[in-house]
């Protein structure tokens, strides 16, 4: 997530963030369109059904930590890594030798009134690198799969791999480590860029009820080409391509390699130097999720591009595709949504039947602690973690 000294000076702001929902007036119907075009060079064509993303300006903000990925299990609660501040009175700090992340349940059925309990942190070292922070996280059959990656240390929060998965049959209460560490990482890349630094489960549902073949698969953003790049070009923010990567999920298989595919253009492949991107957008992309909307049998991807990841505004847009692999049309460009928005993802448990309202999660403006002019924009954005009510414009 962000880089060192950000993760080190979190610990005195646990308090931030909301600590109860907020629900704002809004009628049930009515949204408004985010304002906003996206730049001249995208390079995904605007969708011809899905045209638009509305706010209803509901919104509940949980916690005072961010980097919140909900996956929904069969007992019908959603499971979250955590980080970079305090749920409960639990602090976690992600950057240093004693690094570590959080993990949290979260019951109820209305994002409005939902309750975050069973909370806990787990230690895990980063050396050589500055620190270790929560990616993929997935509940299968009764297994919390847990991935963390790391960061450089170096200023701009240079992207370093994906270490690999810790795992708990107990929904979080006791963990065993993955047998990865991060100088002998789950896909091999040791030195930036990487391609699979921070990846994320496809959310295909309730115990991946949706996932069209039993798999378990990962979306993640990075870069190919350090040719005379600035040095944010490759952070846990910023990346230019999206690579995707499947696996079968049990305990024996997500630690090792060889039970991996990714996609390769035509298809897919057990060799990860053939792998190629499913989307892509030079200087333009970043942190990466998707999620199957099964009403509207549509894959729906939240981009971020943070820019200069700490001080700036961030731009975030979503896609839609048909497949999995794309090719990806633009739903909207969301021009500085946050001000400061990151880790967007749309948690399927709050899809409505017929696919058009569901639930932004992401959390917000955690430059403004070290100087950076950040609003609230849209309301119910802060340092925690948001649920934002959107609906779907189509034709």
């Amino acid at each position: 997530m962000k880089q060192l000294i950000i993760a080190l000076l979190l610990a005195p702001l646990v308090g931030h963030g909301a600590q109860q929902p907020v629900d704002a007036p809004a009628a049930q119907t009515a949204y408004r369109i985010w304002p906003g075009q996206a730049p001249a060079d995208c390079p995904f064509p605007k969708s011809g059904t899905l045209v638009g993303i509305g706010l209803t300006d509901r919104h509940a903000e949980y916690t005072g930590a961010d980097t919140w990925y909900p996956s929904w299990a069969s007992d019908g609660k959603m499971y979250s890594p955590w980080t970079d501040g305090n749920v409960n009175g639990y602090i976690s700090v992600s950057g240093g030798t004693n690094a570590t992340t959080g993990h949290a349940k979260i019951i109820g059925d209305d994002p409005l009134k939902l309750q975050v309990v069973d909370q806990g942190v787990f230690k895990s070292d980063p050396s050589p690198y500055g620190g270790r922070y929560p990616c993929g996280s997935l509940v299968f059959d009764g297994v919390w799969y847990y991935g963390t990656y790391c960061l450089s240390g170096l200023g701009w929060g240079i992207l370093g791999p994906f270490v690999g998965f810790r795992w708990s049959t107990d929904f979080g209460k006791t963990w065993t480590q993955t047998p990865c560490t991060p100088s002998k990482p789950l896909f091999n890349e040791i030195k930036p860029p990487v391609k699979i630094g921070s990846p994320h489960f496809v959310d295909f549902g309730k115990n991946l009820e949706y996932s069209p073949d039993g798999k378990a698969y990962l979306v993640a953003h990075g870069a190919s080409n350090s040719v005379n790049r600035y040095p944010a070009y490759n952070s846990w923010i910023t990346g230019d391509e999206v690579y995707l990567a499947r696996v079968t999920p049990n305990i024996e298989n997500m630690n090792d390699i060889s039970k991996y595919e990714f996609f390769d253009g035509p298809g897919w492949t057990k060799d990860f130097s053939k792998i190629k991107p499913i989307a892509a957008w030079y200087d333009h992309m970043g942190c990466v999720t998707m999620t199957y909307n099964a009403p509207l049998k549509k894959y729906l991807m939240c981009v971020t591009h943070g820019d200069k990841t700490v001080m700036g505004k961030f731009d975030s847009y979503i896609l839609e595709s048909d497949q999995i692999t794309g090719p990806f049309k633009l739903v909207q460009y969301l021009h500085h949504f946050g001000e400061q928005a990151y880790f967007l993802n749309i948690p399927s448990k709050f899809i409505s039947a017929d696919g058009r309202t569901q639930w932004l999660c992401y959390s917000a403006n955690y430059g403004r602690p070290f100087g950076a002019k950040l609003t609230d924009n849209p309301p119910g954005s802060s340092y925690a973690m948001c649920l934002q009510e959107i609906k779907l414009k189509g034709k």
